[in-house]
């Protein structure tokens, strides 16, 4: 799952990109508010955290930018200003969720999670495909069982799953397992989807190669 990190406090910026790299998100990081609104406007997130005091922008006006595009991306502020007219203010122009500097890690990825629960439009048979289940913090059960994967297979997993058995592309799959610093080819893909179906063998579920179309995620016949 790809996120937008805007923070232009150095040090923050770098813990929170390998916090939140750690708990499975793809994080790019831009530390101005014309990046940001490049970025927002070129590439696809599910995620913006966004502060509120940047250089070049304020995080109010890429907000403002954003939404004024159609977007509808979840976005949670950042702020040193707790008052309550900076926080009204920051939601009345779009922003989904507002946290006050400084905040604790765990809190932070909370709200990310049930921001990103809210904006799920999953269906509820979507959730399930033949023995694979995804609960809604995006863990995955197979046959009732943890599915052990890393971020990146979780993140190819969960693409799939969400387009409920159409047609990913990979280059669909690549914008939304890796970041624009990640040093790696399109031709990855192929083996971290090589790597999420052996993890699947034997189960009623797998990843199926569709030529010139990308991968789908269907049931199959057991074994």
């Amino acid at each position: 799952m790809r996120l937008l990190l805007v923070e232009d406090t150095v040090e923050l910026a770098r813990w929170l990109q390998k916090a939140l790299t750690q708990k499975g998100f793809a994080v790019d990081w831009v530390a101005d508010g014309v990046a940001a609104d490049h970025m927002l406007h070129s590439e696809e997130y599910v995620l913006v955290v966004l502060d509120v005091s940047l250089p070049r922008m304020d995080g109010i006006e890429v907000l403002t930018r954003l939404r004024r595009r159609g977007k509808n991306v979840p976005v949670l502020l950042l702020s040193a200003r707790s008052a309550l007219d900076d926080r009204v203010r920051g939601l009345n122009q779009g922003a989904d969720d507002y946290l006050t500097k400084p905040f604790e890690l765990d809190e932070l990825e909370a709200r990310l999670r049930a921001l990103l629960r809210r904006s799920q439009t999953l269906s509820a048979q979507n959730q399930a495909l033949g023995q694979l289940t995804r609960d809604p913090e995006g863990y995955f059960l197979l046959a009732d069982k943890p599915l052990a994967l890393t971020p990146r297979e979780a993140s190819i997993l969960t693409t799939l799953m969400q387009r409920g058995g159409r047609p990913v592309s990979r280059q669909h799959l690549y914008e939304q397992t890796f970041t624009l610093a990640d040093d790696v080819s399109l031709e990855s893909i192929e083996l971290y989807v090589h790597r999420v179906r052996k993890k699947l063998a034997g189960s009623d579920v797998a990843i199926v190669t569709l030529r010139g179309l990308g991968y789908s995620l269907e049931t199959v016949p057991c074994g």
